[in-house]
């Protein structure tokens, strides 16, 4: 992955503030992908969030609390999607591994130390995503090549 790509995660506009529904996207290849998690943010936030406010309102008085919130369940529902509606896996980087990597392979220090979670429940995935959602947001997370992975993964290989 590129340095772009290295350096993408899923950052909102500030709280409150009249983008705050929206994700910050810079130029480059990620772009896509935070368009697609875009769209289901905006749809969680108008249509499926409890609130009473207007629309236009549920855009716009977002707090960082439910940028979280709207963050987690759009991520679940595609890779729930992507899962054919039955399973959703969900990458994570843990602890640095100590094994080289095989002839022919170049170690990345990163792809080495993802650890998968599958889920039968989207519930489940949902508030798992919840509770580890900086490592999606967090500044260095790569949370862009992370949710890439989740995607690949819960789709699988063969499909």
């Amino acid at each position: 992955f590129s340095c772009e790509w290295a350096a993408a995660q899923f950052g909102f506009r500030p709280p409150r503030s009249d983008l705050a529904f929206a994700l910050e996207a810079r130029e480059g290849g990620t772009r896509a992908i935070l368009v697609a998690v875009q769209a289901h943010i905006i749809s969680y936030l108008l249509f499926t969030r409890e609130t009473e406010c207007t629309h236009l309102e549920r855009l716009c008085r977002v707090g960082r609390w439910e940028q979280e919130q709207a963050l987690a369940a759009a991520l679940a529902e595609i890779l729930w999607a992507a899962g054919g509606g039955g399973r959703a896996v969900v990458c994570l980087v843990t602890a640095p591994v100590t094994t080289m990597p095989h002839e022919g392979y170049r170690a990345s220090s990163f792809t080495e130390r993802i650890q998968l979670f599958e889920f039968s429940e989207k519930a489940a995935a949902q508030g798992f995503i919840s509770d580890h959602i900086n490592c999606f947001k967090g500044e260095g997370s790569h949370g862009v090549i992370l949710f890439l992975y989740s995607l690949l993964f819960s789709r699988t290989l063969e499909r």
